[in-house]
Order: structure tokens, then sequence, then C-alpha cells
């Protein structure tokens, strides 16, 4: 027996024993005895701690990636809501329409990290309106029908009040000379009341990723229901 334990250490003998769990909790360790002891076994014979050791593994590793999943989840959606909580702060500074809307491109739009955005509002005299051209690029007045064409780009399919997806090829209304490098948007319909037309509020980005079908809606949602609620106050 002391021959054998002669082969280790005193110090490091010692130290195993009191503290066997750093072997344990040691893979590549625990794994070599392992492939040791199966090697004095021989061939014939199967060990199937090592097979059940493989498999706990395995296991450990996916729940370690979806915990990893969980939290990168969990932050990301904790820093979308302080940033659309930011945004909403910010929009209800301005006391005139076109502050209101000089806010939307600059201070909000940064806040939103947007490479564009254009506030689309319905009107029956949308090309006889000069109060509304002289509003800067943020707003585009355009004819009756033209929200809903828009979003659902002819197509039989429910309008959403938030639409995610890649900038499509009819854009170049919406972003102008932007038009070339905006690769996503999310577009958010606006309900003004009853008997008011719609309106819709265009977010876009050079990435094209930003915005997509698979992300969820509810902050984007929020957010375009408190602006229909500003926005109701300067079209009474």
């Amino acid at each position: 027996m002391s021959s054998e334990n002669a082969a280790i250490p005193g110090d490091l003998r010692t130290k195993i024993i009191s503290e066997p769990e750093v072997i344990l909790e040691d893979r590549d360790l625990m794994r070599a005895l392992i492939a040791a002891n199966e090697k004095i076994m021989g061939g014939n014979i199967v060990d199937l701690r090592g097979i059940a050791m493989e498999r706990l593994e395995s296991r450990l590793e996916r729940l370690e990636e979806t915990h990893r999943h969980v939290i990168a989840a969990a932050y990301e959606n904790l820093a979308g809501t302080n940033m659309i909580h930011r945004a909403v702060l910010k929009m209800l500074d301005p006391t005139g329409f076109e502050d209101f809307l000089k806010n939307l491109n600059t201070e909000i739009s940064d806040i939103l990290r947007l490479d564009a955005l254009r506030l689309v509002l319905e009107s029956q005299v949308a090309n006889e309106d000069p109060a509304a051209r002289g509003l800067g690029d943020t707003l585009l007045v355009v004819d009756p029908g033209f929200v809903e064409a828009y979003l659902t780009q002819g197509r039989n399919v429910p309008v959403r009040q938030v639409t995610l997806r890649q900038v499509q090829p009819e854009s170049d209304m919406i972003y102008g000379e932007r038009s070339d490098w905006i690769r996503s948007e999310a577009c958010l319909r606006l309900d003004f009341g009853k008997g008011r037309l719609p309106g819709m509020l265009v977010l876009g980005a050079e990435d094209p990723h930003q915005f997509k079908p698979t992300q969820g809606t509810d902050l984007l949602t929020f957010f375009a229901g408190v602006f229909e609620r500003a926005m109701r106050r300067w079209l009474a």
C-alpha cells in the first residue's frame, strides 16, 4: 500500500483527500481518470460510468448554453425597455408641433439608434398643404389608403399595428435618397381616433437585422400608443 501511495507526493495526496471536489469539478481530470480505469479493465468490459458521465456533460453544456441565452435575452429586453422609456419622456418635452417633429428626427432618433425616422400622415389634400411641406424631412403627407397599401404591399393580409421587416423596393417615397442604404424597418400604424385618417411612424435602420419579423413587438406597440396620444394634441 505504501509503495502505491509513494507515487503521489505527500502534500498533494493530503490536499486531494481533504478537498476531493477539486478533482470532481475538473472535467479533463475526471475524463483522464475514467479513461485510465477503462484501460486497466480491458476492452471487453463496458464501464457505464464513463457513458453516463459523457451524457451528463452533454446535458450540462446544453443547460449552460440555454442559461447564457436566457440571460442575454433578459438583458436585451431590459435595455430595450429603458430605451423606449427614455424616448417616451423625450417625446413629451416639446410644446409646439414643429419642435415635436424636430425632436423626432434628432434626440428620439438617436435614443432609438435609428438611421431614419418618418411620420406619415394621410390627408385629403396631401399635395396642397404648404404648411406640411415646410416641416422638413420628418413629415410626409400622403393620399388616403397609402398607409395600408405600404404595410400590406398589395397582399391580402391583416394590417398589424407593428410590422417588422427588411426594407421593401417601394420604399423610395418614404426614405428618399436614404433608401439606398436603409435595410430594415419598423412600421407603426397610428390610429388618431374616430373620424380621422390613419398615420404611420416608420423607423429605418441601416442594419438589416435591427428589425426582424421574429422579434417581439410589445415595446414598440407601447411606443406607438404613446405617440398616438401625443399626436392627438396637435390634431385636435
